[in-house]
């Protein structure tokens, strides 16, 4: 029989035990009562058999220790508002902890927007997965576009990345990318099949920006028609420099797509430089609210140097540093910035308080230092990590061995330098000259008996794009029709070079020696490097019969099989299933790790730096136990890629550190050597100098870059040094690996009644679910997550088995264990089901020498801050202040007490008198914080977007093109829309400013000597 309800009462769904609303009335329907029950914002409709009554004397109501833990950890994963980082261990990686720099920066942003600057080799690409995956933890992206250069979308970079952070995206082409706006400027919004993709450069061009509607014919739509525009999540635009100039169409695309997205990142590895008009026009990109003119831009910088001689100040801690961090802070003010915006910035009154304390203690100093820091103009939209500023993770002993070819060899490789010239002199219209000769020659270099079946392939066409992107050049569609009377020349070098099947080999000798050598080793493994397959498959072969257990890795092999093959790399030396070599290509590797290997060889060498950076990274990394690793570097004495290493990359110092610095720099690096490489007029001598020259000038230039960011890093707030501990502070003890596995483990248990599962840190665990138990779990993902496909494909197995751990380490090579961390849907889901009843009590106790012995009541509450970006912390409330500052660790290490204790009336009275007095301060501080800068920043906002429709208006009177009238016009539309959302918002967040409190839970907690 249903339960009836009266009109007031407070229920919940049965379902999804986290929806609590108010009973308003009902209604029978075919004898049944249907129930108008409000929450979320409005009124829904629920049959009495879905609800329950929510205990209106929670206060009584007990619970255990482990589902205190789980709930406190459900509250901060099912708040989107959360203060807490919620990226960790989202990926199957090792990460690096100043990774999370750009991840905390964006979220504690007041817009979402940041460019991240970092050297060639930090790991931008990872930074942005990073920010990718807490923006989802935080119910803030469903929509992603990620733009890049056309060769990461051939070697699938962005997508082997992604697939490590359990993300699908897909490849748009030209017509997937106009069916995307067809359908958005039909439906109004982008198709949702859609939503997760990566869009190349090269199809960002005037057909994309103004559509076609060239000779009548029926027109095709381009992004100037969807004003204001498509609205993304998240928009991820890698190696910005590429929108540098704003005259192009990858400049106004890019700005197309992300003028009205949610949040932006910006990729780039070109330093920051504060005369550079490149950098405004970044910064102008993502955030024209704050920065629309480089005379704004100017004037944001002012403020920063006088910050930074505050901070200097503060850090140094000497005598009289007060005064001169007080006269520095005036400076700021004093600037036409610091006037209009600094001086009203409630921060700065809290400067001056701490400035004045006498004496001012440790802690108050790291204060003073943060918010300086905090109000350095830049410092919120910008974040640079330089590879020197990290350190290094062990030393480089590079070395070169030289070999000579045999007769026989230099025979061919001849041949091949005098096709070459035939390639040159011909100049037949069509042909890939400069494809040609990188290939052929750099296939000769690295291994000449790979040069038969590569002409082979050129003959028939049969050319993998993914294996010669790192050539530098597309691959052409159709050389055999360019090459006329040059095939039988071409023929006749394959043929030559199958005539060394069989022979001696130098370069194979120095290999097996290597390897030999190093099998006597405990650590035996060798990690071995080619650019071509061709090499790769020779090696193996050749490999195969000295003895050695190799693996051959190129982008060919499956994810799943490569994957399972590091694994066995792994192995010590000692298991049967152990691999010794692995044999790899740049492509094969992406996205792998390798720090259990201390030895790499490069059998040819690439001319680019950061592909040289991107091999020896993938040993030289956090977690390497050797003091040192090898760079053994095989050269071909008389080739062009022994001179290149001789003259200009060793020189430049590639193979004994990270060189950090420019992609930019880098890159026209690479061009130079291969516009020498390829110039067979230059003599011996010419040639050396050329190269001596060009590795002379990209060390000055290195270098000059380098003090250049040392001078101005302080200008964008570039300082690093109290970072570690924000991100100490931002990362919460319930989010840690074992409250993750604790809050799985308890849903699964409670699914499977009698069963204890082993979900601990380090380990995987194995969960055998029988048709009933799967069937559940499949059905409450959809009612909590919507489902998911990948879980669901594993739930209706039979039978059903799920293997899940929370170390990134042990899911990194098993794709069907499913890593579990706060974005998992399966943690979603648990942490549905373990949301804390009302406000219960708990009876604790702990061994802990961080407090004195004895009782103590703790009430823990969710304090959310509103404001244009709202933020919930946990705020600990107890009689003792020492309790409150350890709550964290006493509460995570607690167990089950006897039942018996309770907090005292009186002491519950005086938590909530505590609570009332802390919140009452700390609310009077945010509101005048909040409503200070919110009327600032609305202020601020209108003047900027009145001033920007005025000059977005004046230009397009002065143009009559239809094409740039339309253009303007939608930028209009665009700008006046991105303006009025961001002040309304700010408005809402004025008006709105609060500090809200939720009691959770009181415990009483019974501390024990150790």
């Amino acid at each position: 029989m249903t339960t009836e309800f009266a009109p007031g009462v407070t229920v919940r769904l049965l379902a999804r035990p986290d929806v609590i609303g108010v009973i308003t009335g009902s209604r029978e329907i075919g004898g049944v009562l249907r129930y108008d029950v409000f929450h979320d914002n409005r009124m829904h409709g629920y049959f009495g058999s879905q609800i329950e009554v929510v205990l209106q004397n929670s206060k009584e109501q007990t619970i255990s220790a482990a589902a205190l833990r789980a709930g406190l950890t459900s509250e901060l994963i099912r708040d989107k508002n959360t203060g807490y980082l919620h990226a960790r261990n989202v990926g199957r990686i090792d990460y690096e902890p100043y990774q999370f720099r750009p991840v905390l920066k964006i979220v504690q942003a007041d817009r979402p927007r940041i460019l991240i600057a970092d050297d060639v080799g930090v790991g931008k690409t990872i930074e942005a997965c990073l920010i990718l995956k807490e923006l989802q933890a935080r119910h803030r992206v469903r929509s992603v576009l990620i733009i890049c250069p056309k060769p990461l979308v051939v070697d699938e970079k962005w997508r082997n990345e992604l697939k490590r952070f359990d993300e699908d995206f897909v490849h748009l082409d030209g017509s997937d990318l106009r069916f995307c706006i067809e359908e958005a400027l039909r439906e109004g919004e982008w198709p949702a099949r859609f939503a997760k993709a990566i869009v190349p450069y090269s199809l960002l061009d005037e057909r994309l920006l103004v559509g076609n509607d060239a000779n009548g014919r029926l027109r095709q739509a381009g992004l100037a028609d969807l004003a204001p525009g498509p609205r993304f999540d998240l928009v991820i635009v890698d190696e910005a420099h590429h929108i540098r100039n704003r005259a192009t169409f990858a400049y106004q695309n890019v700005k197309r797509l992300s003028g009205s997205a949610e949040a932006v990142v910006l990729l780039s590895a070109t330093p920051l430089q504060t005369q550079s008009r490149d950098l405004f026009t970044l910064v102008n990109l993502l955030r024209d609210d704050l920065v629309p003119t480089e005379r704004d831009f100017a004037q944001m910088l002012e403020p920063n140097h006088h910050l930074y001689e505050a901070i200097e100040a503060a850090r140094g801690g000497q005598d009289g540093w007060q005064d001169e961090a007080r006269q520095a802070l005036d400076g700021a003010l004093f600037t036409t910035w610091g006037r209009a915006v600094t001086a009203v910035d409630p921060r700065v009154e809290l400067l001056r308080e701490l400035l004045t304390e006498d004496p001012v203690d440790a802690r108050a100093r790291v204060r003073v230092v943060r918010t300086l820091e905090e109000l350095n103009t830049f410092s919120s939209i910008v974040s640079r990590t330089r590879r020197r500023d990290i350190g290094t993770f062990t030393t480089r002993k590079p070395s070169a061995p030289v070999v000579s070819f045999t007769p026989e060899q230099e025979v061919v490789y001849n041949a091949v330098i005098d096709l070459g010239r035939r390639i040159v002199e011909l100049q037949t219209p069509g042909m890939p000259v400069a494809f040609l000769l990188s290939m052929l020659r750099r296939q000769a270099a690295s291994s000449i008996s790979g040069l038969a079946p590569l002409v082979e392939q050129v003959l028939e066409n049969r050319l993998d794009k993914v294996e010669f992107s790192e050539i530098g050049e597309d691959t052409p569609d159709d050389i055999p029709s360019s090459l006329g009377e040059l095939r039988a020349e071409i023929r006749a070098i394959g043929q030559l070079a199958e005539g060394l099947n069989g022979l001696s080999d130098p370069k194979v000798d120095v290999l097996r020696q290597l390897v030999t050598d190093k099998q006597a080793e405990e650590n035996n493994k060798v990690l071995l490097f080619s650019t071509f397959r061709h090499t790769l498959r020779y090696l193996h072969e050749k490999a195969s019969a000295w003895g050695v257990r190799v693996g051959v890795v190129h982008g060919a092999v499956p994810d799943q099989d490569r994957h399972s093959l590091r694994r066995r790399f792994k192995l010590p030396k000692s298991n049967p299933d152990a691999i010794d070599l692995m044999l790899c290509s740049e492509v094969g590797t992406e996205g792998l790790d390798y720090q259990f290997c201390n030895t790499l060889v490069n059998y040819d060498i690439p001319w680019n730096p950061m592909r040289i950076e991107q091999r020896i990274g993938r040993i030289d990394r956090r977690g390497q136990q050797s003091e040192s690793v090898a760079i053994i570097n095989i050269l071909t004495e008389g080739t062009v890629e022994a001179e290149i290493y001789d003259r200009c990359l060793l020189r430049i110092g590639v193979f004994h550190r990270a060189l950090g610095g420019s992609e930019r720099i880098l890159g026209d690096l690479t061009t130079e050597l291969r516009r020498i490489a390829d110039d067979l007029s230059l003599s011996a001598a010419d040639r050396e100098e050329r190269l001596r020259q060009i590795a002379d000038n990209e060390v000055a230039r290195i270098q000059e870059l380098e003090r250049l960011e040392d001078q101005q890093g302080a200008l964008l707030g570039l300082t690093t040094e109290s970072f570690a501990s924000r991100v100490a502070e931002a990362s919460s003890e319930w989010f840690s690996d074992e409250k993750i596995g604790d809050l799985v483990r308890a849903y699964l248990e409670a699914v499977l009644p009698g069963r204890r599962l082993a979900l601990r840190p380090g380990k995987v665990a194995v969960v055998r679910l029988d048709e009933n138990a799967a069937a559940r779990v499949s059905g409450d993902l959809h009612a909590a997550v919507g489902g998911d496909a990948r879980l669901e494909r594993q739930l209706r197995r039979k039978p059903a088995v799920l293997r899940a751990t929370t170390d990134p380490e042990l899911a990194a090579d098993e794709t069907d264990v499913e890593l579990l961390s706060a974005t998992h849907p399966l943690v979603l889901l648990a942490a549905q089901h373990a949301a804390l009843p009302g406000a219960p009590m708990a009876s604790l106790r702990v061994r802990s020498d961080v407090v004195p012995p004895g009782r103590y009541p703790i009430a823990v509450h969710a304090w959310t801050r509103l404001d244009a970006r709202d933020s919930l912390t946990l705020r600990y409330i107890s009689t003792d202040p020492a309790v409150e500052a350890a709550a964290d660790s006493l509460l995570a290490l607690a167990v089950d007490g006897d039942g018996s204790l309770a907090p005292h009336e009186s002491d519950v009275d005086a938590l909530e008198k505590r609570h009332q007095r802390e919140w009452e301060v700390a609310r009077e501080q945010h509101v005048v914080r909040a409503k200070t800068a919110g009327a600032q920043r609305v202020a601020s906002l209108r003047a900027q977007r009145d001033r920007q429709l005025r000059a977005i208006q004046e230009n397009a009177d002065k143009v009559s093109e239809p094409k740039i009238v339309k253009m303007r016009q939608s930028e209009l539309i665009s700008a006046r829309d991105r303006f009025d959302r961001l002040i309304a918002k700010h408005e809402r967040a004025v008006s709105g400013a609060d500090l809200i409190t939720r009691h959770l839970v009181t415990v009483a907690l019974d501390v024990e000597a150790p």
